[in-house]
């Protein structure tokens, strides 16, 4: 029998760690405003394929439309690596079975993970979810979280916020409340705070932006 460890073949970046401790800690709400490429999705997609085999349970992730889940998620491709993002996260040998058109995967733990959008918050159905991941929480109807926060708060669950920064909106508002929450964990990244672009990148994307305003 193969021995899959989990995380399958990832280790959280330096600057991603506050992020993944705070949640090993058994933390349950986290906040992270972040630039493009800060791999914001890869950590909460390693966190819950952890958290499936630990707390058998539903799991959701979710964009504010499901096409836009199915293709930044559940279809998406790591550029480095060529493997579809899910089965970098999700081996198959912990799946009992993968449903595409629900985009939907049941694991042999008992839990499941599914991939939806949230602006239809309403009409979501079945299991309550013990986990759930607001990707693009920014664009995202906000009456979600008002939809799911007592479900969590009954049953001990998590929730992480994940987003790009788009102006002074209900993502910014939020930012601002949890940074008085002690339970939380609130982060704010900017491309100067990580190493994923070289200063010369940064400075051709400043000197692009100025000649294309």
């Amino acid at each position: 029998m193969t021995n899959i460890r989990i995380p399958n073949n990832w280790n959280p970046r330096k600057y991603q760690m506050p992020a993944w401790l705070y949640l090993q800690k058994g933390g349950t709400l986290l906040y992270v405003i972040a630039h493009r490429r800060w791999g914001k999705d890869d950590v909460i997609l390693h966190w819950t394929a952890r958290s499936t085999q630990l707390r058998p349970g539903t799991y959701w992730h979710m964009l504010p439309q499901a096409s836009q889940a199915r293709k930044a998620v559940w279809d998406a491709v790591n550029p480095h690596t060529g493997i579809r993002r899910i089965n970098e996260a999700f081996p198959v040998e912990i799946r009992e079975t993968t449903r595409e058109q629900e985009m939907l995967i049941v694991f042999k733990s008992g839990s499941t993970w599914q991939v939806i959008g949230s602006d239809n918050y309403d009409s979501l159905v079945g299991s309550p979810p013990v986990g759930v991941a607001f990707s693009e929480w920014a664009l995202a109807k906000p009456q979600a979280w008002a939809y799911l926060r007592p479900i969590l708060a009954e049953n001990g669950g998590w929730a992480a916020f994940i987003t790009t920064p788009r102006g002074n909106n209900h993502a910014a508002r939020m930012y601002e409340s949890l940074q008085r929450d002690p339970k939380a964990m609130v982060i704010l990244s900017t491309a100067l705070d990580t190493d994923v672009f070289s200063q010369e990148q940064l400075d051709h994307f400043r000197r692009n932006f100025l000649i294309n305003k």
